[in-house]
Parts: C-alpha cells; structure tokens; sequence
C-alpha cells in the first residue's frame, strides 16, 4: 500500500524537477523503490533501526538519509516520555547512529540529523531541544528541524492545527537566527519561503557596510 501511494509520486516530481527529493520511511523496499524512481534523501523516523535492510539500500545507492531521534515508537512515544537531560541525550543518541552510519559504510557527508521534535517528548522537552539546539552542531552535520504545525505549540497557544502558522514560523526562524538548523521541514512551503528570504535579506543588510 505504501508502494502504491509513494513511488507513483517520486516518479512524476522527478520527471518535473530537478530539486532533490526526500522521501519519509522506514521500510527498506520502499526506499530502494523510491532511490529508483529518482528520489535522492532517505528520511527514517528510526534513525535505520526499524528496517535492517535499510542501511545496505542507503550505501548501496548512496543516498542521503535523515537520522531522527524518537524516544520509543509512534505508538508509544507520547506515554510519559521521560529524560534526564533531553539535550545531552538527543546529541548522544544522533552521535551513536553517526558513528553506526560509519560503521556500515554509510558516509558522514550522506547523514542529516533531526532532534525529532514532537517525537516522545513533552512541550518541555521541545522547547528546551529548541532553546539548546546549537549543541548539535558539535556532530559537525546538518541538523534537519521539523516544528512545522507541532503539538507542542497547539498546547502552548490553545490553537487547533490549522491556526498554528505564526507559532510554526516562529519557531523555525529561531532555529535559523541562532544557526541550529540548516533545513527545515515544512507543511506551508510559501509562508516558509517568505520568512526565510526576509532573514536572508535581514542579514545581508547587517552584513553590509555603514556609510
């Protein structure tokens, strides 16, 4: 089923763009089958746990592949999830698959990591992972932000998904000002774009010389 709704789709963007194509899964069939049809990034919510035949398909096609942290599974995530340091612990967990990576003959320069907002943790631990997310940067690799219609600022504002774009943007937008993340993943690609080119543009003018 998830063949028949992902590939048809992977096939038809890559014959109309040449913008590198990511694809959400944990299932090394439909990776292999994506990679074929044209896709170029492999996003595993598992950080290549779920799937053991994941990680041959991610080196064999040399792919690039998103690592996600998550504490438990989908089902499970969100039952008290619980950490002593949630930033020390997220940076611990990416480092440990980064080198697993390696071990597998994935390369470094294929890996993007993701802290997995939203996955298994509380409104606390978001924001704490939010406010710290430059300690990601010591890994030495991108660091993929996912805030886009989040929980974690339904509960905050008391605004239903479809009324959570400012808190959204906001929140990307810090990431971006502070450096923590090189690329975000979004629902509302436009509004996204907008606010991305008015930082670019804000910082091109700080950047500019006076007189």
């Amino acid at each position: 089923e998830e063949l028949a709704r992902v590939i048809p789709v992977v096939r038809r963007l890559a014959a109309l763009t040449s913008v590198p194509l990511s694809v959400d899964t944990n299932k090394a069939e439909v990776a292999r089958q994506a990679l074929e049809a044209g896709a170029h990034v492999i996003n595993d919510i598992t950080a290549l746990r779920g799937d053991p035949a994941m990680p041959e398909v991610v080196r064999s096609y040399r792919a690039g592949v998103i690592l996600m942290h998550m504490q438990g599974t989908p089902a499970t995530m969100q039952i008290a999830p619980h950490y002593d340091d949630v930033v020390a612990e997220v940076a611990d967990f990416l480092e440990a698959r980064l080198q697993a990576c390696r071990d597998l003959g994935i390369a470094a320069s294929q890996v993007v990591l993701d802290p997995g907002i939203g996955f298994g943790k509380t409104k606390e631990h978001n924001l704490r992972l939010l406010a710290h997310l430059e300690e990601l940067q010591r890994l030495g690799r991108p660091v993929c932000l996912g805030v886009s219609r989040k929980g974690f600022l339904g509960k905050m504002l008391n605004r239903p998904l479809h009324q959570r774009l400012a808190s959204s943007l906001a929140a990307a937008c810090y990431a971006l000002v502070r450096g923590s993340a090189q690329l975000l993943r979004v629902h509302d690609v436009a509004e996204t774009r907008d606010a991305v080119i008015v930082l670019e543009e804000m910082n091109r003018e700080l950047r500019r010389p006076q007189g």
